[in-house]
């Protein structure tokens, strides 16, 4: 009876200053502006806009020789999609040069000659692909202001050894649709805890997807949404070595950090990824204990479709690594363990934004040859595979046809015409409307897992939609090829 009586009652709640995000043995500049001072609200206290939030990492990036602000597109409704990029001043004058001498890892070709010792680690940072799981867009609000305003030998580590991208929201328009619905049902001097509140129960469409109701979590590989365009490009510019995704799942769950099942994993991603990606994990239990948060790991999610933002990374030669943070989706929330705090979620999400930068400065010389490793080995995986290359023709829908080539070539896979026509399995190929993707190239891996169809598991229950082969989403028919068939076929 009490507990009910409970539900029905508004709980006065103090509001978290700045300082319950932050490490204690760090300052901070005065000459960086705050989160508070430019919001208008502490971090936590209501759900940041996504105008206020853009507003705050172009702030930094004017006030602070530590940062500067990249767009890499916008949104339907025309909001701007971008990195807060953060590192040393010495590092922020010479970006161009470091960024081009760090893809050269990534370059079979280029990379014999990169020397990793003293080469900056790149960490991606990305909050908030789901509008409505806003911990972690509000979260970069206060990792910008760590590494622009904190003061000290360990942030100046940071600064000297890696470059970090902050990309704050990673669905703007879902973001803004969220915010704006619990910040006008939140208690203006109280706060309602009740679940059946109309605060936790947005109206359809809710946040979760972009403008045209599309989950962006499922579009790193059919780039079919503007901000998934725009958000490859970059990862293709920088080539970062970790990539985290923070999502939140159940408000009844505690926090996840990948690695998931280990059953459930791609198999054309080597076993490396899954190696370094439970060495990573370490360090986020370590932060999480430190502030006695609860968590678990390998316990759910998978790590097989690659059209996720969690593991798109994975087949790049990168480490992508799933958070999942119980949701409030408002400012205060009952759930079975007690109050669950719209702060206390955004403090978690913080928290492993440290163990990520901590884990890439403690492993950046394996994050890097990993990297270059990855590229190297494919190489030699094409050569050692029977099927030298895919074949595929456009001739039944050449509009999809057009599109599925302008896709390969967004991910930066090489296409060719074809130099002549060609007989298999019952289909000619014309060389006028057939093309050619050949085996031997950096993105192997890649090209395997959009070409090649996988019929047994070892495991079969997945968390998610495991994968698709891309050519027939096109409506393009394909073969592959070995090495006779593919002789001179390639042309221009």
């Amino acid at each position: 009876m009490i507990a009910q009586l409970l539900l029905l009652v508004m709980v006065a709640h103090a509001q978290e200053k700045l300082t319950y995000f932050l490490p204690s043995d760090i300052s901070y500049s005065s000459a960086i502006p705050t989160p508070f001072s430019a919001i208008g609200h502490e971090v936590g206290e209501w759900h940041v806009t996504h105008d206020k939030l853009l507003a705050y990492m172009k702030l930094l990036a004017e006030k602070s020789d530590r940062a500067v602000w990249e767009e890499y597109g916008k949104s339907w409704e025309g909001r701007p999609l971008g990195n807060l990029i953060i590192s040393s001043p010495e590092n922020i004058r010479n970006l161009e040069k470091i960024r081009l001498e760090h893809l050269k890892l990534s370059d079979p070709a280029a990379s014999g000659n990169v020397v990793t010792a003293n080469m900056p680690v790149i960490i991606k940072l990305g909050y908030g692909v789901h509008g409505n799981e806003s911990s972690a867009q509000n979260a970069s609000l206060v990792a910008a202001y760590y590494l622009t305003a904190g003061e000290g030998p360990e942030i100046d580590r940071i600064l000297e050894n890696a470059i970090i991208l902050i990309d704050p929201a990673l669905n703007p328009d879902g973001m803004q649709r969220h915010s704006t619905w619990v910040n006008m049902y939140r208690g203006i001097n109280t706060l309602n805890p009740d679940p059946s509140s109309r605060e936790f129960s947005e109206t359809w469409p809710g946040g979760r997807t972009n403008h045209y109701w599309f989950d962006l979590n499922r579009d790193y590989i059919m780039l079919q949404q503007s901000e998934t365009v725009g958000r490859v490009e970059a990862f293709h510019r920088w080539m970062p070595n970790i990539n985290t995704d923070h999502h939140e799942m159940g408000a009844n769950s505690t926090f996840f950090f990948q690695p998931g099942v280990q059953t459930r994993n791609n198999p054309v991603v080597p076993i490396e990824n899954q190696e370094i990606t439970t060495q990573i994990s370490k360090f986020h239990a370590k932060h999480l204990d430190a502030i006695g948060s609860l968590y678990y790991t390998e316990e759910s999610f998978d790590d097989f479709y690659l059209g996720k933002g969690s593991a798109y990374p994975d087949i790049h030669g990168s480490i992508g690594i799933l958070f999942e943070q119980a949701g409030v989706k408002g400012h205060l929330r009952e759930v079975p363990s007690g109050l669950l705090s719209f702060p206390f979620a955004i403090r978690n999400q913080f928290t492993v934004t440290l163990s990520t930068i901590e884990a890439g400065l403690e492993m950046r010389v394996k994050l890097l040859e990993m990297q270059r490793e990855f590229y190297r080995s494919a190489i030699r995986e094409a050569d050692a595979s029977a099927v030298k290359g895919y074949l595929f023709t456009t001739r039944y829908d050449r509009a999809a046809g057009s599109k599925f080539i302008e896709n390969l070539l967004r991910h930066k896979i090489e296409v060719f015409s074809c130099a002549r026509n060609i007989n298999k399995n019952g289909e000619r190929y014309i060389s006028d409307d057939s093309y050619f993707v050949p085996a031997k190239q950096k993105e192997y891996r890649f090209v395997r897992s959009l070409f090649e169809t996988i019929t047994q598991f070892k495991d079969t229950t997945f968390y998610d939609i495991s994968t698709w082969v891309m050519p027939m989403s096109f409506n393009v028919s394909y073969t592959s090829l070995n090495a006779a068939e593919s002789a001179g076929i390639a042309g221009t």
